[in-house]
């Protein structure tokens, strides 16, 4: 049995439908109000359940008997490590779509972890697929005469926001980095083995190799990409957040300084966030681009994942994680997706089902200010 929480969601219900597609089961499909969940298959090894993921023995029940439980519920940064603390005690493996470093701290800290269970975190798209595609680039760069040594990072689009997005957004801005930290830290850079402060800086108006509209950068530094960097040995990397639309722009620009104190507070912004989305994705077609730039002195190689929706993205990333557990890739233990997954294999998957399409561009080596400036001479 596989239990996916949070299934009436936008990424629970692409989870669910990537793992019965794949003939994957049978399923088990949770949320506060079971009659929101829609199945779009045979509902033949099919259930639904009502689940709180607040109630500890609502929480039980629903993880009793899963060999896996998949957590597409949110806000991931308030609920924290008790979906996988529940799916444990139920003998059960556990894969989450966020959870990223606070879960992988307060899982590590206590031990809950046992000899036997596997903990797959950051299971979506950023973080996530994003390590896995630095990886996959790592890996056609160790056929280099000279070794790779910067990575430059894009990530963003046009798309809508749903109300758990926009309240774990709100969440980040406090947690969800490593040791109780923000989850990235605005305007920082890679520089030779450690964090810079203030390296770089915000660009309203750039036009950026890959997407269709000039946009706005942000750049952000978060963990994930830190671990990258560190694992890999670069000297240099930069990662990009990318606001096409006004809207968002000008709310996240205005989001640290706007009071969140009271629920009443926090409801307003998650509406107003939404509301940001849907007001610039008002008469265009959605996209999502993720673009990565590694080079070195010789050659320079960049990798473009192209998606009219994210959600389906990171519901396809967790899909191939329940699998590559199911069949025994993952060894036991208590992972982040993008450390523990093989590249090609996620990516190929990824591709074949449609989740995005993949591309990785060749030319020479480092040149100009910044490796996302340079326009590839050809493609793999």
């Amino acid at each position: 049995m596989i239990g996916i929480l949070g299934a009436s969601g936008t990424v629970g219900h692409h989870v669910a439908a990537a793992l019965a597609r794949a003939g994957d089961g049978p399923l088990r499909l949770g949320a506060r109000r079971p009659e929101a969940i829609r199945v779009e298959t045979d509902r033949t090894g099919v259930e639904t359940r009502a689940v709180d993921a607040l109630d500890a023995a609502s929480l039980a029940g629903f993880c009793a008997g899963c060999r896996v439980v998949v957590n597409c519920a949110g806000p991931s940064y308030a609920l924290k490590d008790t979906v996988a603390r529940a799916a444990l005690t139920a003998d059960a493996d556990y894969v989450d779509v966020l959870g990223d470093d606070p879960v992988h701290e307060a899982l590590t800290a206590t031990g809950a972890v046992p000899a036997g269970r596997t903990v797959v975190l950051s299971a979506g798209t950023v973080p996530g697929l994003s390590l896995l595609v630095h990886r996959r680039l790592t890996e056609l760069a160790e056929r280099d005469a000279t070794r790779a040594t910067r990575l430059v990072a894009y990530a963003g689009g046009l798309e809508r926001a749903t109300a758990t997005v926009a309240a774990d957004i709100l969440l980040s801005l406090d947690v969800g980095g490593a040791g109780g930290e923000p989850y990235g830290h605005p305007l920082a850079a890679w520089r030779n083995g450690r964090r810079v402060p203030r390296a770089l800086r915000v660009n309203e108006n750039a036009e950026v190799p890959h997407y269709p509209q000039r946009v706005a950068l942000q750049p952000l530094l978060t963990a994930e990409t830190e671990r990258g960097a560190r694992t890999t040995g670069l000297a240099e990397a930069e990662w990009y957040n990318v606001f096409p639309g006004s809207q968002v722009r000008a709310l996240f620009t205005a989001l640290p300084t706007l009071p969140v104190d009271t629920p009443e507070q926090r409801e307003e912004l998650v509406r107003r966030i939404i509301r940001a989305g849907e007001i610039d994705l008002a008469g265009a077609e959605p996209y999502y681009r993720l673009v990565l730039t590694l080079s070195g002195p010789d050659r320079r190689r960049t990798a473009v994942v192209r998606t009219d929706d994210s959600y389906r993205l990171t519901a396809a990333v967790a899909a191939h994680t329940v699998r590559a557990l199911g069949n025994g890739r993952v060894p036991p233990g208590l992972h982040f997706a993008g450390d523990v997954l093989e590249p090609a294999e996620a990516i190929d998957e990824l591709t074949r089902t449609g989740a995005a399409d993949f591309s990785v561009y060749e030319g020479e080596g480092h040149t100009g200010e910044q490796a996302g400036d340079d326009f590839e001479d050809g493609e793999l």
